[in-house]
């Protein structure tokens, strides 16, 4: 085993046999809306019983197995098309479970191709009650400020969406945006009238105060997702996204997802305080169009609108050949 995937694994191809990997986590996808774009492609994939992931930086392809696959981390914005399709997941021999972002910019347009907020609400309660709220994980990602939007306006609507939702999960994780740290989203941001910035240090303690004792109200438990600052004195702890202790919990007789769980690490290959555990994402960059401005995955709406007209959905990789 290397960094959790068995190396060198041979991969039979329609048109080969190609070294590659077979990782026991799958991560679907940080990189794109897996649930709402790329079902189709996700479902002929595992039937095929292997895709390629191309790396953004270097083009270079990576063949990824599915023969060790024990478990799949799902992230999506908008799950209406996954809903319709959970009989097929609960089929699989792995387990999974769903990170949802729910956010409310609606009024700024930030996430312009997202369906209204009450019918995201009406499909997290929906995707709950089929699933188990155990497995479905919701996510306030990331927090941002602008004109007009400050923290009681967050805070707000928060509580809105937490109060509709009590019940129905047992985790809320946010994040505060991070703008300065990517360039093309910190030039993207400079474009649009309402100013959007990344929180200061008070305004992300004043936030926490705030939701800490929201947490308990909601039968919630609360985590940020890759934050540098400490908030476990409001009750608020460090989230592991990849979470060997959830995976666990939900496929506790899975003999070799256990033994992989018992000795595997922090996935170096994230950002310097990501807690997750390794796992394989099987997303592109450039293939998302939510068109949500914060977005690092994407460079432009012109590239993921020809990227789009690239698509095939039995093609090996979400992007066929450049």
């Amino acid at each position: 085993m290397v960094n959790g995937v068995t190396s060198k694994i041979a991969i039979q191809t329609s048109h080969g046999i190609y070294n590659g990997i077979a990782p026991i986590i799958v991560s679907a996808s940080r990189a794109t809306d897996i649930p709402a774009f790329h079902l189709d492609w996700l479902f002929q994939r595992l039937r095929a019983g292997y895709c390629v992931w191309r790396n953004p930086f270097n083009q270079q392809q990576q063949y990824i197995g599915f023969q060790n696959l024990r478990a799949v981390v799902f992230w999506t914005k908008n799950p209406e098309l996954f809903l319709l399709r959970v009989d097929e997941f609960e089929q699989q021999e792995w387990t999974y479970y769903v990170q949802f972002t729910l956010n409310d910019y609606e009024a700024e347009r930030f996430e312009p191709n997202l369906p209204l907020l009450e019918q995201r609400i009406k499909t997290f309660r929906e995707l709950s009650c089929r699933i188990g709220k155990n497995r479905i994980i919701w996510r306030f990602d990331p927090i941002l400020f602008a004109d007009g939007l400050s923290v009681d306006d967050i805070f707000e609507r928060i509580c809105f969406i937490g109060d509709r939702l009590a019940g129905y999960t047992e985790k809320l994780v946010f994040s505060f945006a991070d703008i300065a740290a990517y360039p093309k989203i910190h030039h993207r941001f400079r474009q649009i009238p309402l100013s959007p910035r990344e929180p200061v240090v008070s305004e992300m303690r004043r936030i926490a105060e705030r939701l800490a004792g929201q947490g308990e109200r909601w039968k919630m438990q609360l985590a940020t997702c890759c934050e540098n600052i400490d908030l476990t004195h409001y009750g608020i702890t460090p989230n592991r996204c990849i979470d060997p202790e959830l995976l666990q919990r939900l496929a506790p007789n899975d003999q070799m997802l256990s033994g992989f769980l018992a000795q595997t690490a922090k996935d170096k290959g994230q950002r310097k305080y990501c807690g997750c555990i390794v796992s394989k994402d099987i997303g592109q960059y450039e293939t998302c169009p939510h068109y949500c401005v914060y977005c690092y995955a994407n460079t432009s709406r012109q590239t993921v609108e020809r990227n789009k007209k690239r698509f095939g959905k039995y093609s090996e990789t979400i992007l066929d050949e450049p």
